[in-house]
């Protein structure tokens, strides 16, 4: 037996928490910003715990988990210690993680405990796909590989793009393109990820909103070189700086982007070009990882809202198959199959980590009540 299932999304600029009944119906939401101090993420999670006193468990998302963690692990002392050694593999959003989770030990301490990673959905990647081509003392020295993010959101994506489709995940060559601030696509073949956009560290891969995406590492050393800028203006130049925000010189949120070239603004223009010319190449790539697609699937925020983009990259994509969107059944407000037709079918799902999350918990603490299911 299981039972309602806090799910805690700490993050670097957000505190998400939601409440999962067993046939996972929403129970209670609450969201806040960034959290300062314990003390003030305390407060955030007592109102969750209040509201829901018959909680069964809880569950985290982490974002890195290195290669210690490839799978969802119930959290006790040495799991946090773990955990503190990679923060700086993720240190914007590894330490908010951990800290969250001595926040609810501090509340609730007889409730267990699983952490998520974002990371060990994408433990099957081939090795030459999670090789990069660096020297080999490097790579023996330091934990250097193609990690991927945003597992959580790829493996529920593809799940529940299965249901719509109605087959069996084992048949299907998906193409997941989790689009929101950050985004990346996953090349899911079979239920298992094959190929993804994100690598070492989440800037790798598409444009996104204020990160960079792929850029030619000898840029970096130039700069260095060149115009002696330090490690950490590149970091927060790359990270927080680039982008649809650093393209546009107006917004990292893609509707301001939009908006901006219907009104002729060309840099807007030339923003949602870039991204949309790296988001098309990507999942090409990602197709050919399979040797061919299934269904390409779209979440996040600006891959459940922005038809524009979805619009934009399905025209491009004829030759996998993709019917034209002017063919495309009319998006809805839950998930939906837009086309399916003879080659690449189009859906939209709306992205729901916490759900995953939720699944995940059950299968660690109750693995025979989640077969049963």
């Amino acid at each position: 037996m299981s039972g309602p299932i806090l799910t805690v999304n700490a993050g670097s600029s957000s505190l998400k928490l939601r409440v999962i009944g067993d046939d996972d119906e929403l129970i209670s939401e609450h969201e806040s910003g960034a959290v300062e101090d314990e003390e003030a993420l305390q407060r955030g999670l007592a109102q969750a715990l209040e509201d829901s006193a018959d909680l069964w468990a809880v569950g985290h998302r982490v974002v890195h988990g290195g290669e210690t963690f490839t799978g969802p692990v119930a959290v006790d002392a040495g799991v946090e210690a773990d955990l503190g050694r990679l923060a700086d593999l993720a240190p914007l959003h590894n330490p908010p993680a951990v800290a969250a989770m001595r926040a609810v030990e501090a509340l609730a301490p007889a409730l267990p405990a699983v952490a998520c990673f974002d990371t060990a959905f994408h433990r099957t990647l081939p090795a030459a796909a999670s090789t990069y081509a660096l020297p080999a003392e490097w790579r023996e020295r330091w934990p250097i590989r193609r990690y991927g993010f945003h597992g959580l959101s790829h493996a529920y994506a593809a799940r529940r793009a299965s249901q719509l489709l109605d087959k069996p995940m084992e048949d299907l060559r998906l193409v997941t393109a989790h689009l929101g601030a950050g985004a990346s696509l996953a090349a899911v073949e079979g239920g298992r990820s094959v190929d993804t956009t994100m690598g070492f560290t989440p800037l790798e891969g598409l444009v996104m909103a204020t990160r960079s995406g792929s850029t030619d590492p000898g840029l970096i050393l130039w700069l260095q070189r060149h115009e002696n800028l330090s490690t950490e203006e590149i970091e927060i130049s790359l990270d927080r700086e680039a982008g649809l925000l650093g393209l546009s010189g107006r917004s990292g949120d893609m509707r301001d982007v939009v908006e901006g070239m219907d009104d002729g603004d060309e840099a807007c223009k030339l923003a949602f070009d870039v991204y949309l010319q790296r988001l098309v190449s990507s999942v090409g790539g990602m197709a050919a990882a399979m040797n061919g697609i299934d269904a390409l699937v779209f979440t996040g925020g600006v891959g459940e809202n922005s038809s524009r983009v979805r619009d934009a990259a399905g025209d491009r994509l004829g030759f996998l198959g993709v019917e034209p969107s002017s063919e495309w059944e009319p998006g809805s407000a839950g998930d939906a199959v837009l086309c399916g037709g003879g080659g690449c079918a189009v859906a939209v799902v709306a992205a729901r980590e916490d759900l995953e999350i939720a699944a995940q918990v059950r299968a660690t603490l109750a693995p025979s009540a989640t077969a049963a299911r």
